[in-house]
């Protein structure tokens, strides 16, 4: 992970590089196919409407201001989400010959399962994944030591003696992992 002190956020809004681009997408990617599966929207179908949604976001992320509150980066990648999928759904029934109105009639409630799954578990999603990119960027000691005192809860003189380290190395490695994780988590998710 590049040591710039900006977010991965900021680097996207500030267009620093084309890397900061490609972890968001590729942090995000998951997320969004999750999603469109659960509403029944076929694999080539989710390719388009990720691109669409990844398409808005680069051209309206320059323009997004965070405006310090909770849940303000994902609730707006959510409204772009659940515009693109209105917009899908709003395509798919003009392009049927026949309208089930029983399916119309789903259509908002859909919507308001998704607002309320993104809502549940966008941070935990988001939190897992951007675990999975930290790891790469640390040594296989440094990592174990901040996953058995963080997500396992140990302390940090179980830790050391577990890895034959220092109590001090064990803290360093959890503090240096944290670091890096609420760099890139700022302004993307509520607490880390």
């Amino acid at each position: 992970m590049p040591s710039t002190s900006l977010s991965l956020l900021d680097r996207v809004r500030c267009r620093q590089n084309a890397d900061s681009w490609s972890r968001l997408v590729s942090l995000y990617t998951p997320w969004l196919e999750e999603l469109f599966q659960r509403v029944g929207i076929s694999p080539n179908e989710r390719d388009d409407l990720r691109q669409e949604v990844f398409a808005v976001v680069c051209r309206e992320i320059v323009d997004f201001q965070h405006n310090g509150q909770t849940g303000a980066f994902r609730r707006w990648l959510r409204n772009v989400t659940m515009n693109r999928l209105k917009n899908y759904w709003r395509q798919r029934q003009k392009a049927a010959d026949r309208i089930e109105l029983a399916e119309l009639d789903l259509i908002p409630d859909q919507i308001r399962d998704l607002e309320v799954v993104w809502e549940r578990e966008h941070d935990q999603f988001v939190m897992r994944e951007l675990l999975k990119q930290a790891e790469r960027s640390f040594a296989e000691s440094t990592w174990k030591a901040f996953c058995l005192q963080v997500l396992h809860e140990w302390q940090a003189a179980q830790v050391a003696q577990e890895l034959g380290i220092s109590i001090n190395a064990a803290l360093l490695a959890k503090s240096r992992v944290l670091q890096r994780l609420r760099q890139e988590a700022n302004g993307i998710l509520d607490e880390i």
